[in-house]
């Protein structure tokens, strides 16, 4: 259990999830992990890991999802509102200038390249988050075992996300199952 507070405002979660939602380029689940386990410390890696893994298998965006959950845990029904609306202002406002900049430069090879670059900056960050996330899982080295379940269905049998939950969970389940027994 976390040694936060019980309770966030709805402000705070704005412009916690503001935060999040500006830092971003392509995606901001690195950013998210940072400042709610490193920074903040809502949220423990343990319970970020559970509550991420719940956010992948609704639907909708990944981030989206956190933000809807972090908030209600927080701070009820506006609490998840003000999250996903920080998450979500900033961003839609600078992609909607960025359309109009891209309408009139596209053609130049600096904004190619420059592209180019960004989503390898991207790339790297969430293959960052991921083995930072991974950290938590090697002490309790059986669940080595979904990791590798789960590599081995998407990118050796090219399996899509759902094929690769069903396949994943119960494994997954069952281990945590045991870890708390043991």
């Amino acid at each position: 259990m976390s040694s936060q507070p019980k309770t966030l405002t709805p402000k705070q979660l704005f412009i916690g999830f503001s935060k999040i939602g500006m830092s971003g380029f392509g995606g901001v689940l690195p950013w998210a992990r940072r400042m709610l386990v490193e920074q903040e410390k809502w949220l423990t890696a343990e319970e970020f890991s559970a509550m991420l893994g719940i956010c992948q298998i609704v639907p909708g965006p990944n981030i989206v999802n956190l933000g809807v959950c972090v908030g209600s845990r927080f701070a009820g029904v506006p609490g998840a509102f003000a999250a996903v609306l920080g998450l979500m202002l900033g961003p839609v406002a600078i992609v909607i200038l960025l359309g109009i900049l891209y309408e009139h430069y596209s053609y130049m090879p600096i904004v190619q390249g420059l592209l180019r670059g960004i989503s390898a900056v991207g790339v790297g960050l969430i293959a960052s988050t991921g083995f930072k996330m991974m950290r938590s899982e090697l002490k309790y080295p059986p669940m080595l075992s979904v990791i590798l379940l789960t590599v081995l269905a998407a990118t050796y049998f090219h399996l899509g996300l759902g094929w690769v939950v069903l396949l994943a969970s119960p494994l997954a389940f069952f281990l945590a199952w045991k870890k708390i027994k043991a």
